[in-house]
């Protein structure tokens, strides 16, 4: 009787379901291991309550039929501590006991044992109460495996997810891109250069820049975000369903992330699980597209860049780190480069060659 190691484990796993079996009898084990090799399973053993919770968390079984008297720790134990741990809490286990006495079979039930078996084991039942509960975990871990082939998808096209809990803003899952697009934009000490809503909502504004002091853990969603979140539920949840929500933009440079609010997830206890869906758009390239088209520095196609989306001097000063005095002499060689004598004719000419270049472009 061999065990297969974590390598073989991890190639049988997707043609196969993996077995624990956890009994302090050699003699069990090898009989209860030779019926399920050969009825297709992958099987683990295991002879001591310590080595069954090492296995586990390791292996990561799909069923543990697990003898509920060894010496040391018993099975009782063993079962209470897997149900403890989130990574092994959902994997069914069937208890295999002598003992029949009513209170021994509810100890095991209460444990978070699903099923029992008295020994001694019978094959063909044992293989077909095993086959009932693997149904279930074949059906969540294809839900499992599905839910994460979705969210690598969006991520594929660029629309990163998270799931925020709306009572403290804790993220309990995030996408990679997700997880890049937060620390980019909120977790480096350069502050966003611009958040706001879209379209304009009759709430109150949110500050223009997201201070370092209000920055939230890596765990959690940054505060502007959750402060969004909450006061946007509530259209969520009333009847008839509402139209979607002014989305967040967080603007940092030619860069922009927004967050539209999807849907409820999971457990509405207050106020539930929210998943959000994060698109960043990059106007980098419309931004040397500019240059090339009207013959402009780089510097000055980004000065027509921010002249397109509304900002004034000041403003655009900021966002460069330059002067307003310095903007304003950007913009004049833009004038005549372009033959216009005002910033609406610039912007006007801009717009049109960009609608051309970048039909998706949102001025």
């Amino acid at each position: 009787m061999t065990t297969p190691s974590q390598n073989d484990l991890a190639a049988d796993r997707a043609d196969s379901d993996v077995v624990l079996i956890v009994d302090d009898v050699p003699d069990n084990l090898s009989l209860l291991h030779d019926a399920l090799d050969e009825s297709g399973y992958t099987v683990l053993v295991a002879t001591s309550g310590e080595a069954a919770l090492q296995r586990a968390a390791v292996g990561l079984p799909d069923i543990v039929l697990l003898d509920a008297v060894m010496p040391g720790m018993d099975g009782f134990e063993v079962a209470r501590q897997l149900k403890a741990n989130p990574r092994t809490a959902h994997i069914p286990i069937i208890f295999m006991t002598g003992l029949t006495e009513t209170e021994h079979l509810v100890a095991a039930l209460e444990a978070g044992g699903v099923d029992y078996l008295t020994k001694p084991i019978k094959t063909q039942e044992m293989l077909a109460r095993m086959g009932v509960h693997l149904q279930g975990a074949r059906r969540a871990r294809q839900q499992t495996q599905m839910a994460r082939q979705a969210r690598s998808a969006l991520d594929a096209f660029g629309y990163a997810s998270i799931t925020v809990r709306l009572s403290d803003g804790r993220i309990s899952w995030q996408t990679p891109l997700a997880r890049a697009l937060l620390e980019s934009y909120f977790d480096s000490k350069d502050s966003p250069s611009g958040l706001h809503t879209e379209p304009i909502s009759p709430i109150s504004p949110i500050p223009p820049y997201l201070p370092p002091s209000m920055l939230s853990p890596s765990h959690t969603v940054p505060v502007t975000v959750l402060d969004w979140l909450r006061r946007n539920v509530p259209h969520m949840l009333s009847a008839p369903p509402p139209p979607e929500p002014p989305r967040l933009v967080v603007e940092h440079g030619a860069r922009r992330l927004t967050f539209r609010l999807h849907q409820q997830t999971g457990d509405s206890e207050g106020g539930g699980d929210w998943l959000l869906v994060m698109r960043e758009v990059n106007d980098a390239a419309i931004i040397e597209a500019m240059s090339l088209s009207f013959k402009l520095t780089g510097r000055e196609a980004e000065v027509l860049y921010w002249v397109v989306k509304g900002k004034i001097n000041r403003d655009i000063g900021d966002i460069l780190g330059a002067s307003p005095a310095t903007v304003k002499k950007h913009l004049e060689r833009v004038f005549a480069k372009l033959g216009v004598e005002t910033r609406t004719a610039a912007a006007g000419m801009a717009m049109g060659r960009i609608r051309q270049l970048h039909p998706q472009f949102e001025g």
